[in-house]
């Protein structure tokens, strides 16, 4: 059975390569290597679509947990798309740009739209679990995950509305967000998302071969703790005196009551 897995995976694969080679492509044309960030979202939603079509999965597990990918993936990549719309290219793109130089567009092929898309493949690992062993309908660990992903994704959803809401003030101009749920967690918006991959992995476990379906939040857990997420948004602010005494103060990600914290 675990060849029906295997088999799976690499089909996603490769829609998941095609889809990153045509947003390489469109990147080249628009000039802006930030769309890799607004794919990011809609990858998923094609991943798990694609798994669910190979299977022919038609199940309730299977059709929900497809469901809470397509809400989950299509909103971020929205939210990111309309927030980048008004700005130029992100710093971190425009450095690169500068800075690779003649090997630009083969080292944003390969270190930006291909390594996204190996990451986004082992992530959406669950999803493509689920869509190809799921079977039956509605049970307790199905409902209670499930919950917990409508917690994670309230989480994330009215994290990046504050965020945004104070930001539109012009009073906020270099101010730091510390209220609504940014005052109980420095990144509540990251606290959500990874909530929500771990309720899918918990999905994974109640199925054949459960125990990968970890591997994927495990993953994104990683990425967000100790690579791209908090690390560099830390350290942008790493300078910001108010941000320090923020940072004092908060939980850097578990939303945790306002005390002192021994925050490096």
């Amino acid at each position: 059975m675990v060849n029906q897995f295997i088999e799976t995976f690499i089909l996603t694969g490769f829609i998941v390569w095609v889809y990153m080679s045509l947003m390489f492509i469109i990147s080249t044309i628009i000039k802006r290597n930030d769309i890799a960030d607004v794919a990011w979202g809609f990858g998923f939603v094609i991943a798990g679509l694609a798994s669910l079509i190979f299977n022919q999965n038609t199940s309730l597990p299977a059709s929900l947990v497809f469901v809470l990918v397509l809400i989950w993936g299509t909103r971020l990549s929205l939210h990111i798309g309309l927030r980048n719309l008004k700005k130029s290219e992100d710093f971190r793109y425009k450095v690169w740009r500068d800075t690779w130089g003649k090997w630009f567009y083969v080292r944003s092929y390969f270190q930006i739209y291909i390594l996204q898309g190996v990451l986004l493949l082992i992530i959406v690992s669950p999803v493509i679990l689920i869509s190809t062993y799921a079977q039956g309908s509605v049970t307790p660990l199905l409902s209670i995950a499930t919950l917990i992903w409508v917690f994670g994704f309230a989480f994330e959803v009215i994290g990046d509305s504050q965020l945004a809401k104070f930001l539109k003030n012009s009073k906020n101009k270099g101010h730091v967000m510390q209220s609504g749920l940014w005052r109980y967690t420095r990144h509540p918006n990251y606290f959500g998302e990874v909530t929500q991959w771990w309720a899918i992995g918990i999905i994974a476990v109640g199925y054949s071969y459960g125990l990968l379906g970890l591997v994927g939040p495990a993953v994104i857990t990683f990425l967000i703790l100790k690579v791209s997420g908090v690390p560099m948004l830390e350290q942008k602010y790493s300078n910001n005196p108010e941000y320090q005494a923020y940072k004092h103060r908060t939980s850097m990600f578990i939303p945790l009551p306002v005390t002192t914290f021994n925050n490096s």
